[in-house]
């Protein structure tokens, strides 16, 4: 049997098993060891390929398309810096758990470590990272091998989407000659008409009754409680926490990101604006909880995590789907590992429940209204961050997904985005919280699905401008709300903007770019706002557009900075005037 027959057996069966084991979306990064892969997956009847050239955009556009799609993502590259390309995206799908399949092609052994080009060391390229690696054999097609690699291609995809989801990679070493024999008979092998392999029967996790007895003893004689929902994707907890807060009689404090704050349920018991008041540390003192009860990741908010650890003592637990300890304060924390949605539910059907004092409640919700009325005061002057994410949400299409982008974008829609009816999905990389790959995410998102529409800064825009290729190579619809203060705006908050002599250079980098160029020469349309009413308007044109559409708003760094501090300044004093 030749090489390239075997080649050709060996990756075709390898590539419609991934198939038949649910993977319909595959990101290519252009390069020659990997063509077996590459042509492959793009002869395959079912799969989608997706080709961008950037490796480090590819591999966060397929993140993008992970998290909006809930499926594992593949992604190909070809040997040497190109698989150390995907290492940022990789880093954050690990802590986001968003399910990979990286598949990177490599030198055969023969020509590692000896000076051949385009060899570098990929086993176990990425560490911890990934939660399965495996260094695949040289292509061969007897029976055996072609079981062999379709039982790999299957456990990939498994262990990507098993318990926490999250990368996995597969090392491939291929000698010459690259190019397959599609002419042959068979192609896909002759487990075509058969199930995937190995299937697996993953259920979810609840507590028995004597646990749950167990949690509710733990709250006895405790009457000022409070659940925390942080960063989430679960689309049924939102229901299923506004339940059992109104049964227990006490408030959620819902991150921007825990998908509680947009949706037609309840929202009477969702305080959003903890944020703000949370900043006043007198505050934070007055609402001692008895307990804490937190679903999803921690929190954006900085202030939140000082209230945590200010109130170390209290008792906290924290729903998780699966094994995992994201609790970063080191507090003494309880942690329960159960479908956070069946947790709810079981504890409703209880008849036992935690005493709730009314005036506990009501106090967080005044100060919620105190909050609110603040923050949709119109500002004088130029349009400010706050004032841009208020406009985005009031004119935002239902069914859409918000991505957000971090340092200042996720804090400000922190604190201006209020509690609406609208169905909004808001998406954000938020695992090791980078700003890097925040457009190719968003595309990625895009390419899926609801409209969407993507919120970040100039730094964050000018690091990932490559990915704009993908809009127009592929056609896909996307708003881009390009907020520009011209430089690291949160720096503008933080000690170091008190160091002049070297703040500006070291933390206030601007860049000083003409992003319309960028957007020109990416076939995209650019527009500007100056006011919200401006933005409102020319956001709803955007929406009514395809294709590629930047919206840019220009703010000052000092001037946002003090409204912000104004703002926050009057919640407290005036929840302390009425208290």
């Amino acid at each position: 049997m030749s090489s390239t027959v075997a080649l050709t057996r060996y990756t075709a069966n390898f590539v419609d098993e991934l198939s038949k084991s649910g993977v319909t979306d595959v990101v290519i990064s252009p390069g020659s060891r990997s063509t077996p892969l590459a042509m492959t997956i793009a002869e395959h009847p079912v799969m989608k390929e997706w080709v961008v050239i950037d490796e480090r955009s590819a591999a966060f556009f397929a993140m993008g398309i992970a998290k909006k799609t809930s499926r594992a993502v593949a992604l190909v590259c070809t040997s040497g810096t190109a698989a150390a390309n995907y290492f940022p995206a990789i880093v954050e799908a690990h802590y986001s758990r968003i399910p990979l399949v990286v598949l990177t092609a490599d030198r055969p052994h023969e020509l590692r470590d000896v000076g051949a080009p385009q060899a570098i060391e990929q086993i176990k390229l990425y560490g911890d990272y990934v939660k399965w690696f495996q260094e695949m054999a040289l292509p061969e097609a007897s029976e055996k091998m072609l079981d062999y690699v379709r039982n790999k291609a299957a456990r990939a995809v498994f262990m990507a989407q098993e318990g926490n989801p999250g990368p996995v990679h597969l090392n491939f070493p291929f000698r010459d000659p690259l190019v397959p024999d599609f002419t042959l008979d068979n192609l896909w092998g002759d487990h075509r008409a058969i199930e995937p392999r190995n299937p697996a029967f993953d259920g979810k996790r609840q507590l028995s009754a004597q646990q749950l007895s167990s949690f509710l003893q733990k709250l006895e004689g405790k009457d000022k409680g409070i659940i925390v929902c942080g960063p989430q994707m679960e689309q049924e907890l939102a229901q299923a926490v506004t339940s059992l807060a109104e049964a227990w009689g006490i408030p959620i404090l819902a991150d921007p990101l825990s998908q509680m704050r947009a949706g037609e349920h309840a929202k009477d018991l969702i305080i959003e604006t903890y944020d703000a008041f949370f900043r006043d540390e007198a505050l934070r003192k007055k609402l001692s909880p008895d307990y804490i009860i937190r679903f999803g990741a921690m929190p954006v908010s900085k202030p939140y995590l000082f209230y945590v650890n200010e109130h170390a003592h209290t008792p906290q637990f924290v729903v998780e789907n699966h094994a995992g300890f994201r609790e970063p304060t080191g507090n003494n924390t309880g942690f329960i590992f159960a479908d956070p949605v069946l947790f709810c539910e079981a504890l409703l059907q209880l008849e036992h429940k935690p005493l709730h004092d009314k005036e506990w409640l009501a106090s967080w919700q005044e100060m919620n209204q105190v909050a609110k009325k603040h923050l949709l005061t119109e500002a004088t002057g130029a349009i400010t961050e706050g004032e841009a994410v208020r406009a985005l949400i009031d004119v935002i299409p239902e069914e859409s997904s918000i991505y957000i982008g971090n340092s200042m974008a996720v804090r400000d829609l922190d604190t201006f985005f209020l509690t609406t009816p609208k169905q909004l999905s808001i998406l954000a990389n938020r695992g090791a919280n980078g700003i890097d790959g925040m457009v190719s995410s968003a595309l990625g998102a895009a390419a899926y699905g609801t409209p969407v529409t993507l919120v970040l800064g100039d730094l964050s825009f000018y690091h990932d401008l490559n990915a704009l290729l993908i809009a127009r190579q592929y056609g896909l619809n996307i708003t881009i709300l390009l907020i520009n203060n011209n430089g690291g705006g949160i720096f503008s908050f933080l000690p170091q903007s008190q160091e002049e002599k070297h703040f500006e250079v070291l933390f206030g980098t601007p860049v000083d770019i003409e992003f319309k160029q960028a957007v020109n020469m990416y076939g995209g349309n650019y527009t500007s706002a100056e006011s919200e009413e401006d933005l409102k308007k020319v956001l709803y044109e955007s929406y009514q557009s395809k294709g590629l559409s930047v919206v840019e708003v220009k703010t000052d760094r000092d001037a946002n900075t003090s409204w912000h501090r104004n703002i926050w300044k009057a919640i407290a004093e005036e929840i302390k005037d009425e208290a």
